[in-house]
């Protein structure tokens, strides 16, 4: 190392830096709520509902009012114990405003606050004060309001007594930092959905929710708990048990509680798992726990019967959660979480604990209800042909995808590149627009592969019948990922997967039929970020004529006006009617060009609410689309007719 670097480069105590505080959190605001975009912001609403929830599962709460304020801001009130406000004994300051400045302080740590509780971590409400710009907190207890101001994480004061009160609770409202937060403005869907959730895991409490933007408010009790989440989720399907079976044990400590109702108007399982009220999505024990116990009771079911005979071989696991709808909850003292956004139950105990639970209360329902279980076992039966006839059209489509050259049946036109990370596949509607496409592309590391038409509607048909579509198969053998249990995201040719269509309804149709077999069946493209959708202009604006002609382009009806009035009189404006319309250069200038293009990357803020409206728009049941657009007519901004 030359003399001199020595000066600029050293490597010393003075360099290490200790962050004091709620410091760390807002430096590092990622590592506590996930990220800073609407994601991040409506998690502060979910932390500080954990804290009134908590309370709750402690007997000491029945009622929790949420406000979404005019001002951005956000409060939560609930009626629990009231977080307490006597001198802590070593920090020498008011527990609440502990609870609120230091990171891991809380009842929640095996201090006898709290039995049961999803915030672990000790974070929540001091993270919600540090990525706040303003916190106002009333605790109410003793006949006294306690009252305590903060900005950006620093106390104005101290708790001070502002009055009496005969209330009793917490009461807490935040402004989130705009120099964190990318928006502050919350959304009414988001939190609403949140909130329903927790009503349905939590039996009996109520949980309330007012928006002063637009004067809307809504409330929350449902005494059924999960059993009413499940018949909710099923609430637009044709469901083939009426009674949902439904059972909580406590074992060792652990409640366990479980629903589920099979319906046979999306062949696709739906089960949502909780512990400690926290939406677990990666699954877990108790999920591992249930999968198992489900298969081997109704296998031991079918054979006692006589349904399946000696012969024949067992139902598969995918077999019987065909058209399955379940919530399975569990209650722990010690549940080990992966991360502060919890996302996968790791504690083993509880898969055997699951596993009792299921396989005693399924048999006992299954024995007093034949009639509904045969109905379970046929549903089983049906699936698993299919699943049969699916994996010899699955081998067929990989026998393909090894065999053939790189022109396959879909008229794929590759690129050269290899490292799927460089690599892009455009899939275009209609072979006219996928020949201008293949022109336009750049060969290096953009793939074409055309479609004819729509695809099938997959959220209306079995796999069997879904890998029989020859557009479906090719769309499968282009991507290399495979398809059901055998996908793989490690075997894509390509990374960013582009779905180009028409910028009218009937490209927009193709759009969501695409989308819903991207869901249905191949979700951790969607979950991995891997999928976008191309954003084609709608007009071309033209001035001028030789040298000196002038061409735009505009991307909706607003955008070519504004287009019009600064280019001026004699604008030439005329509307695409579809990508084969275009030339090439023009489609890689607009649509193509990774330094001009407009992408948008498909992702999931909700996977309950997508859920609902893939079954509801693309389901077979016409009723719940029609009172869709019925709800809905008033508020259409593009209507192409």
């Amino acid at each position: 190392m030359g003399a001199g670097r020595v000066g600029k480069d050293t490597y010393s105590a003075d360099q290490i830096q200790i962050l004091e505080g709620l410091e760390p959190v807002r430096r590092r605001p990622g590592m506590y709520i996930g990220s800073t975009d609407l994601r991040g912001l409506h998690h502060l609403v979910v932390e500080l509902v954990d804290n009134s929830i908590d309370e709750a599962l402690a007997g000491w709460c029945d009622t929790i009012s949420v406000v979404l304020h005019a001002d951005k801001s956000v409060s939560v009130l609930d009626n629990g114990r009231g977080i307490p406000v006597g001198m802590h004994p070593t920090a020498r300051k008011s527990a609440l405003e502990v609870v609120l400045t230091t990171l891991h302080a809380g009842g929640k740590f095996g201090g006898g606050g709290y039995k049961v509780s999803g915030g672990l971590h000790g974070v929540g409400l001091s993270v919600v004060n540090a990525l706040s710009q303003r916190l106002v907190v009333e605790v109410y207890l003793d006949g006294e309001t306690h009252h305590q101001e903060y900005t950006r994480g620093v106390p104005d004061g101290p708790v001070a007594v502002i009055g009496t009160t005969d209330r009793r609770g917490t009461y807490v409202r935040f402004w989130p930092d705009p120099e964190i937060f990318q928006e502050i403005e919350f959304s009414w869907e988001t939190v609403i959905t949140s909130l329903r959730s927790y009503a349905f895991l939590n039996k009996g409490i109520t949980i309330q929710l007012a928006d002063e933007r637009d004067d809307q408010a809504y409330t929350f009790h449902f005494e059924g708990g999960i059993q009413s989440f499940v018949r909710y989720l099923n609430a637009n399907r044709n469901v083939i048990n009426q009674k949902p079976m439904y059972v909580e044990r406590e074992i060792d400590g652990n409640v366990v509680e479980i629903a589920l109702q099979y319906q046979n108007t999306v062949f696709t399982e739906h089960v949502l798992a909780f512990a400690n009220n926290v939406h677990t999505e990666e699954g877990g024990a108790h999920v591992t726990g249930f999968r198992s116990a489900l298969t081997a009771t109704l296998n031991k079911y079918a054979r006692k019967a006589g349904i399946l005979k000696e012969q024949d071989p067992n139902l598969s696991g995918d077999d019987v959660r065909d058209g399955l709808t379940a919530v399975i909850s569990v209650k722990l003292r010690e549940p080990q979480f992966e991360g502060q956004t919890k996302t996968k139950l790791g504690n083993s105990e509880v898969a055997g604990q699951v596993s009792t639970v299921l396989s005693e209360s399924l048999t006992q329902y299954l024995e007093e209800n034949p009639a509904d279980g045969r109905k379970i076992i046929d549903q089983s039966l049906t699936a698993a042909r299919a699943r049969q006839a699916a994996a010899k059209a699955r081998d067929l489509v990989q026998r393909k995808s090894l065999l053939e050259s790189a022109t396959l049946p879909g008229k794929l036109v590759d690129c050269s590149e290899r490292d799927p990370a460089h690599c892009e596949i455009f899939i275009v509607e209609g072979l006219s627009a996928g020949g201008t496409a293949k022109e336009a592309r750049e060969r290096r590391n953009q793939a074409i592969l055309p479609l004819r038409g729509k695809i099938l509607n997959v959220e209306k048909a079995r796999a069997d019948k879904i890998l029989g579509n020859e557009q479906i198969k090719d769309l499968i053998m282009a991507l290399g990922g495979g398809f059901g249990e055998t996908f793989s995201v490690d075997k894509l040719r390509y990374h960013r997967i582009v779905l180009m269509a028409d910028a009218d309804v009937d490209g927009s149709h193709i759009r969501t039929l695409l989308l819903t077999f991207f869901w249905r069946h191949l979700r951790p493209l969607v979950d991995g970020g891997f999928l976008y959708l191309a954003q084609p202009p709608l007009y071309k604006l033209e001035k001028g004529k030789g040298r000196n002609r002038q061409t735009e382009y505009a991307f909706s009806d607003d955008q070519r006006d504004d287009k019009v009035k600064s280019m001026g009189r004699d604008t030439e404006v005329s509307r695409y009617k579809g990508l084969g319309e275009m030339m090439s250069e023009e489609l890689w200038a607009t649509t193509m060009d990774p330094d001009r293009r407009v992408l948008l990357q498909v992702g999931v803020a909700d996977a309950l609410k997508a859920d609902d409206i893939f079954d509801r728009l693309m389901g077979s049941d016409v009723e719940p689309r029609k009172r869709f657009i019925q709800t809905h007519a008033t508020s259409v901004r593009n209507l192409d007719i």
